[in-house]
C-alpha cells in the first residue's frame, strides 16, 4: 500500500479516505456497472425477451466489452485484476463476492421486470449462465501472460471477440427462448 500511494504521490492515509482497501482499488466499477444494468432493465423495450434485456443490460454495465467499447486504462486494469485474483485469496475473495451481489441484484430486476416469465430461481439461473459463461471466458484470457502488457486496443479486440464466441448461442437463439416460471 504504501507503494502504490508513493507512486500516486499521497500519503497511506490520503489513500484510505479514497478506498477502504487495496481490494476495492481494484473494482472501483462495482457499483455503477450494476447501476447501469438496472437502468438498462428498467427501460426494456416493448416485446423485448428476458435474454435480449439482460443481455442489453450487460453490455451497458461494460460486461460485454465487444458493444461498449473499453479505453487502454480499463483493458489493462480487467488484466491486472484477473492475473492478481488468481494469485492474492483476498482478491480473489472480493472478486468472486462482488460478482455475486452484483448477480442478485440484477437477477432480482430481472424479475421484477418479467414477472409472469421469470421466477426468481428462473432470473438467477439465466443471469448466472451468462455472466458466468462470459467471466470464465475472460478469466482464461486474461491468463495469457501477455493479456497484462499487450496494447490495450489489441487486448480491447480480444475481449471482443472472446465474449462475442460466448454469447453467440444466446444471441442466436435470443428471439425464440424463453425461461418458464418454476413450480
Amino acid at each position: 500500500m504504501a507503494d502504490i500511494a508513493a507512486t500516486a504521490e499521497v500519503g497511506t492515509r490520503t489513500f484510505f479516505n479514497y478506498f477502504a482497501s487495496k481490494e476495492e482499488l481494484l473494482f472501483p466499477e462495482q457499483d455503477e456497472r450494476v447501476r447501469a444494468a438496472v437502468v438498462a432493465i428498467a427501460s426494456r423495450r416493448p416485446g423485448e425477451r428476458p435474454v435480449e434485456v439482460l443481455l442489453r443490460a450487460l453490455r451497458a454495465a461494460g460486461d460485454n466489452p465487444g458493444e461498449h467499447l473499453i479505453d487502454d486504462l480499463s483493458a489493462r486494469i480487467a488484466a491486472l485484476r484477473a492475473q492478481v485474483s488468481r494469485i492474492v485469496p483476498a482478491v480473489s475473495g472480493r472478486a468472486a463476492h462482488a460478482q455475486l451481489i452484483a448477480q442478485r441484484e440484477i437477477a432480482k430486476q430481472l424479475h421484477a421486470a418479467f414477472p409472469g416469465e421469470l421466477d426468481e430461481v428462473g432470473a438467477a439461473a439465466l443471469v448466472g449462465a451468462v455472466v458466468g459463461a462470459v467471466s470464465g471466458a475472460l478469466t482464461v484470457l486474461f491468463q495469457s501472460p501477455q493479456a497484462g502488457i499487450e496494447d490495450g486496443e489489441r487486448l480491447q479486440r480480444r475481449i471482443h471477440e472472446t465474449t462475442s464466441a460466448v454469447l453467440r448461442p444466446w444471441l442466436a437463439s435470443n428471439a425464440t427462448m424463453h425461461v418458464a416460471p418454476v413450480g
